[in-house]
């Protein structure tokens, strides 16, 4: 697949984040101008994404044409745009869909430009990064919460920074589809999906009330659609409050049809998923001894867009998250930093000749070779395999699933056999630029097998295709027979990646 790429790599002034919600897409562009963000674009289309999974979390054909047809309009808005300057993340529903890889191929076609798929904390922290945009900065302790599609995010904060971060498995959409019967409203199935809400939040609530908070804020399609009915019906001026919300669901037991709801204001398109997104607030409220909530405009797509322009400033929250790491997890920074620059070093001498143009294929390498001795805390037996689990499984921030997935490939790979296995199994990704990639960190850290401070040798680099030869200093090879060693077993170990290797004197 071939995606857009800029002709100029200056950093963007215009910058867009588009949001693959399980109920609606969302798109926001704006444009930076002297530190100020002004909004030039919204674009919402409601497709119910999470309306089309099956029993066995398949993604039906229905569903994918209903949102491929949507990304086709927005892939028109993003055309000439930089795709420095575009990040788009999918939710729950890409997270639980069985054949989200194929969804995702199809979206990028439609969109051209990558698609991210984010875990559910790191989705938190992107909406409480969006929320606190829109604020006025304070050191109030602050509850943010936002009722998505196929999942409810909660979380604490103060200023910028998110504490506490839940991503629970209950949603509008998934709510309505499990358990509301279509078009009907019956007492029962209300009661269901709040016993519902409640059994998917009491987990975390206890930890929510022990953080405590100053304020609370609500966001998104289904908490302002809430806000707007209670206005609407006048028991509520500003925000949400609990005795609103009871109010609410009194209303609620004299309809029998989900189409009554447009007498409290509701909206076509939000009818079908009101009373489950009401269930789930009502838990919020009940479990987190809420008396009132506030409501932002502000949430997910804005915190993509605030931690992207974040990344092209150079405040890239995932340098923070792999610092974190290394001091969490005790690893010799010294070492490790004597590889990244190696590996480093090596990236610019084949990244144009070997094709390594891949989204963030330098600081993939870099992030990976400050990493690569993570497990050795765990045990130095196979350490690269503890490393590697850690780093795909941990809650990273800032980075994707699939970052995150590639990121371990190359932990994992970094020594020993070369894990082909492991490469295959990398969703939505060109493995062959990775694979190399892999090739450079391994290289780097066989050159510094002695741990010393002791200057590397000048090695050129050529390569092409699957080849590449290194030429060593003259005698340098003959000093330093441990290293041969070390590369002639290197090039067997680089046999199954299909890399052929090969080393050579300077005469």
């Amino acid at each position: 697949m071939a995606l857009v790429h800029s002709e100029s790599a200056a950093d963007p002034k215009v910058f867009a984040a588009v949001d693959l919600g399980s109920n609606s897409f969302h798109m926001i562009v704006a444009q930076m101008d002297h530190g100020h963000l002004t909004i030039l674009d919204r674009l919402r289309e409601t497709v119910r994404m999470g309306a089309g999974l099956d029993e066995q979390k398949f993604l039906i054909h229905d569903a994918q044409e209903r949102a491929l047809d949507c990304l086709q309009r927005f892939g028109q808005r993003l055309r000439n745009m930089s795709p420095d300057g575009i990040r788009i993340v999918g939710t729950n529903t890409l997270r639980v869909a069985k054949n989200s890889r194929d969804f995702v191929v199809a979206a990028q076609q439609a969109l051209g430009h990558r698609v991210e798929i984010i875990g559910g904390r790191e989705e938190a922290r992107l909406i409480y990064l969006g929320v606190a945009n829109a604020l006025e900065a304070g050191e109030e302790n602050r509850l943010v919460v936002d009722i998505g599609g196929g999942s409810t995010e909660i979380i604490t904060g103060k200023g910028f920074k998110s504490s506490h971060r839940e991503s629970l498995h209950v949603g509008c959409v998934s709510l309505s589809t499990d358990i509301m019967a279509k078009g009907k409203l019956k007492k029962k199935w209300v009661k269901a999906a709040e016993m519902a809400a409640e059994l998917a939040i009491q987990p975390v609530a206890s930890m929510f009330r022990r953080a405590g908070w100053d304020r609370a804020i609500g966001c998104s399609g289904t908490i302002k659609s809430i806000r707007a009915a209670v206005q609407e019906q006048g028991w509520c001026d500003q925000g949400i409050t609990y005795e609103s919300l009871q109010k609410l669901r009194q209303a609620l037991t004299r309809f029998d049809e989900i189409e009554q709801l447009k007498e409290l204001g509701v909206s076509a398109d939000r009818r079908p998923i009101f009373v489950s997104g009401l269930a789930i607030l009502w838990a919020v409220f009940d479990l987190l001894h809420l008396d009132r909530m506030d409501v932002s405009d502000e949430a997910l797509r804005e915190g993509v867009l605030y931690d992207l322009i974040g990344r092209v400033q150079h405040t890239d929250v995932r340098e923070n998250t792999v610092q974190s790491l290394l001091r969490r997890w005790a690893v010799d920074e010294a070492h490790a930093a004597r590889v990244c620059q190696t590996a480093e070093k090596y990236f610019a001498l084949v990244a144009h000749d070997w094709g390594l143009e891949l989204p963030n294929g330098d600081s993939m390498l870099r992030w990976s070779a400050l990493l690569h001795e993570i497990g050795l805390l765990i045990s130095h037996g196979q350490y690269h395999k503890h490393g590697a689990y850690v780093v795909g499984n941990a809650d990273l921030s800032g980075f994707s699933r699939q970052d995150q997935a590639i990121l371990a490939a190359l932990v994992r790979g970094h020594r020993r056999s070369f894990p082909m296995e492991i490469f295959q199994m990398l969703n939505d990704v060109n493995i062959e630029p990775v694979i190399r990639l892999c090739v450079l960190l391994r290289l780097a850290v066989l050159m510094h097998r002695d741990r010393s401070d002791s200057a590397n040798p000048v090695i050129e680099f050529i390569a092409q295709d699957k080849n590449l030869h290194l030429r060593f200093p003259s005698g340098w090879l003959e000093q330093n027979p441990l290293t041969l060693i070390d590369l002639e077993q290197e090039a067997r170990y680089l046999k199954p990646a299909s890399v052929n290797l090969a080393f050579s004197s300077k005469h």
